[in-house]
C-alpha cells in the first residue's frame, strides 16, 4: 500500500486471514501466546478450541484497526473503501454460543452457515458511520460493486458469468429500493454417480422474508432468525416459488458441478 500511494496511484488490497481457523491443539503450542486462555470458564460451553477462536477474531480486530489507523495517518483513510466480510462459510467451532442465535453453522444451509456480517466504511465515499440495510445481499455483489466505482466496464462475456448486481445504491442510500431475489445456498459433496440424489441434501432457498431448507423445512426469518419453526404447512405458495426457482437452478448448474474423478464427503439431508 505504502509504494502505491506514495506512487499516488489507487490500490487494491484483498487480505485473507487465515485465523479463525483449525486445526487447534489441547495446550498452547500452536498459538503465540496464552492470552486465549482469558476465555476459559465465561461459558458453561466454552473449550479450548471455542476460546482459541475467540482470540483469533479479537486479534484479526485489533490488525485491521492498526490497519486503518496507518491510513489515518497517511491522510487517504476517507477515501479509502474498506470492505470487511466476516466469513465465506458461516460460523464454526463452538458457534452454538457465539453465531447471535443463529442455527447450525459452517457445512449446513441454516443461517448459521449461510448468513455473515458485511461492514463498509467509506467516509469519503459517502457512507455514513452506523447506517444499516436490511437488503439481501451476496458476496457475489462485490465485483460488480467494485467495477461500478472504479468505472471499469465489463465485457459481454463477464456479463455472462457475474449473477450479483453492484451495491452502490445501498452504499449511498441503505434504504434505497432493492430488486427481490433469491438466493441458492447448496453446499454440495456427494458420492460418485449420486449427483442427483443430493439435489436436496443441504441446500437452502432464501428470498427476502423466507428460507426453504432441504425441500421440507421452511423458516420466516423476519419473526424467526434462528430457524426453529417449521411454517413450511402455512405458506403452500412460498414453497412453490422457491421450488420453481431452485429446480431451474439446478437444471442449469448442476452439470457444471458434477466431476466423478473428485471424491467428496457424500451430503446427506440432516434433520433437527
Amino acid at each position: 500500500m505504502d509504494v502505491q500511494r506514495q506512487a499516488k496511484t489507487p490500490f487494491f488490497v484483498y487480505l485473507p486471514p487465515k485465523s479463525p481457523h483449525g486445526p487447534y491443539k489441547e495446550d498452547s503450542s500452536d498459538m503465540p501466546n496464552e492470552d486465549y486462555k482469558k476465555f476459559l470458564g465465561t461459558h458453561p460451553k466454552m473449550t479450548v478450541k471455542t476460546a482459541k477462536i475467540y482470540w483469533e477474531v479479537e486479534n484479526i480486530d485489533k490488525r485491521i484497526g492498526e490497519m486503518i489507523k496507518q491510513l489515518e495517518t497517511w491522510g487517504i483513510a476517507d477515501e479509502t473503501l474498506f470492505i470487511f466480510i466476516g466469513s465465506d462459510n458461516g460460523a464454526s467451532g463452538g458457534a452454538e454460543i457465539h453465531n447471535a442465535g443463529l442455527y447450525k453453522g459452517k457445512g449446513q444451509p441454516y443461517q448459521g452457515g449461510t448468513r455473515v456480517p458485511a461492514f463498509f466504511r467509506w467516509p469519503g465515499g459517502g457512507i455514513k458511520g452506523g447506517s444499516e440495510s436490511a437488503a439481501l445481499i451476496s458476496q457475489t455483489d462485490i465485483m460488480p460493486t467494485l467495477l461500478e466505482l472504479t468505472g471499469t466496464p465489463m465485457t459481454d462475456q463477464l456479463k455472462q458469468q457475474v449473477e450479483g448486481r453492484s451495491l452502490v445504491p445501498l452504499l449511498n442510500n441503505p434504504a434505497a429500493d432493492w430488486e427481490k431475489r433469491i438466493l441458492v445456498h447448496h453446499v454440495g459433496g456427494w458420492e460418485p454417480g449420486e449427483a442427483a440424489q443430493s439435489k436436496h441434501a443441504r441446500v437452502s432457498i432464501q428470498n427476502e422474508r423466507f428460507t426453504l431448507v432441504n425441500n421440507e423445512e421452511l423458516y420466516d426469518l423476519s419473526t424467526d432468525p434462528g430457524e426453529t419453526e417449521n411454517v413450511i404447512a402455512e405458506h403452500p405458495e412460498v414453497v412453490d416459488q422457491l421450488r420453481t426457482v431452485y429446480d431451474k437452478w439446478w437444471t442449469r448448474m448442476q452439470p457444471g458441478m458434477v466431476n466423478e474423478d473428485a471424491y467428496q464427503p457424500p451430503a446427506k439431508a440432516r434433520s433437527r
